[in-house]
């Protein structure tokens, strides 16, 4: 018996990540190494999608810089994520909102979810 709560902590991940879905606007805290450096950048944006189950879960976000559409596809079980926090939820019908990409200005805001 404890032998497999043993087995079951050394391959449980160290990291809690928050329910999130399509139009939500997430934060992810990612390591990235710079020579011998390691340094933590927050990429800030919406889902777009979360694909697949299990170990090989992925989610692509979504963010303006300047006038540019940057895409980010990051997998959920990566140990470079420091941490994930949702900070809108969206309300939208689809479960992939790829429609977003071709709209601009007003248009391309998501309506934020009331509790």
């Amino acid at each position: 018996m404890d032998l497999i709560k043993i087995a079951e902590e050394a391959f449980a991940t160290g990291t809690q990540t928050p329910e999130f879905k399509a139009g939500d606007t997430i934060s992810v805290s990612y390591k990235i190494k710079e020579g011998n450096k390691e340094r933590i950048q927050i990429f800030r944006g919406v889902v777009i999608q979360v694909k697949g189950a299990g170990t090989t879960k992925t989610f692509t976000i979504r963010k303006m810089s300047g006038n540019i559409g940057v895409e980010r596809i990051i997998p959920l079980s990566s140990p470079l994520i420091d941490k994930i926090e949702v900070n809108k939820r969206g309300s939208v019908r689809r479960a992939r909102i790829y429609y977003i990409r071709a709209l601009t200005g007003k248009k391309a805001r998501i309506k934020e979810k009331r509790f």
